[in-house]
């Protein structure tokens, strides 16, 4: 039976198919032990009817115990975004439309990287702008690439053959190591890295990326005289 929880939800499910378990196992014994209480009154008395209700309530959490599943591990804490400024940690970046590529491998020259889904609206509306930044003469200089954090790879294929992308793609996968490193709590998210991988800049939200203005703010965040923090867009 397929869960009806996303991926990203399946602990979740699990939680909530533990409890069913558990709270099946408790009516189980209720209904049990109901119907015996009576013919305890009568002979045992009324002391030793309620010293069964007790042993009832305790044995209870013994067999919903052995019931339900073991305590989950504790997870390791989550990957923390890559702060402006520091260095961008070595992944191997799954590809979508292309090969697989280390993010190492891009060294040697300032690296775009957007964020998107193809659920994403904005997402959706600035990738012609992207292309057009990658293919112009003032773009060359940059190497332009996207990560999709599509649940469904299928999902993302699709949307980049409707759009006709030619910038070459990856998609992260669970636990979502790309996602959490570059800092994309909400999508899009564009973040620049320098030619020896520090990260420069972050910029949140969807924004026409070969307009003057954008151009201007990533050269100047190349050059060191932008914001050098994390950027909503305008």
């Amino acid at each position: 039976m397929k869960s009806a929880y996303p991926p990203r939800l399946q602990p979740l499910y699990l939680r909530d198919l533990v409890d069913q378990v558990r709270e099946i196992a408790v009516s189980s014994i209720e209904r049990t032990a109901r119907p015996l209480l009576p013919s305890l009154i009568g002979p045992l008395g009324r002391a030793i009817a309620t010293r069964a209700c007790a042993l009832v309530l305790l044995v209870a959490p013994v067999v919903t115990m052995a019931v339900g599943t073991q305590a989950p591990a504790v997870a390791p804490p989550p990957p923390v975004a890559v702060a402006v400024g520091s260095m961008l940690p070595d992944a191997v970046l799954a590809g979508l439309n292309g090969p697989h590529r280390k993010i190492s491998s891009y060294r040697g020259r300032p690296l775009i990287i957007n964020v998107w889904a193809s659920w994403c609206g904005p997402c959706r509306a600035e990738a012609a702008s992207l292309e057009r930044l990658a293919w112009s003469s003032v773009g060359s200089k940059y190497d332009v690439i996207g990560i999709s954090t599509d649940d469904d790879r299928n999902e993302a294929l699709r949307w980049l053959k409707h759009s006709n992308a030619t910038l070459s793609h990856y998609i992260d996968s669970p636990p979502w190591k790309l996602e959490k490193m570059l800092g994309a709590s909400s999508i899009p998210v564009t973040v620049l890295v320098d030619a020896n991988g520090r990260v420069v800049a972050r910029f949140r939200g969807a924004r026409e990326w070969d307009t003057a203005e954008s151009i201007r703010l990533i050269e100047q965040s190349y050059s060191g005289t932008g914001v050098g923090r994390s950027t909503p867009a305008r």
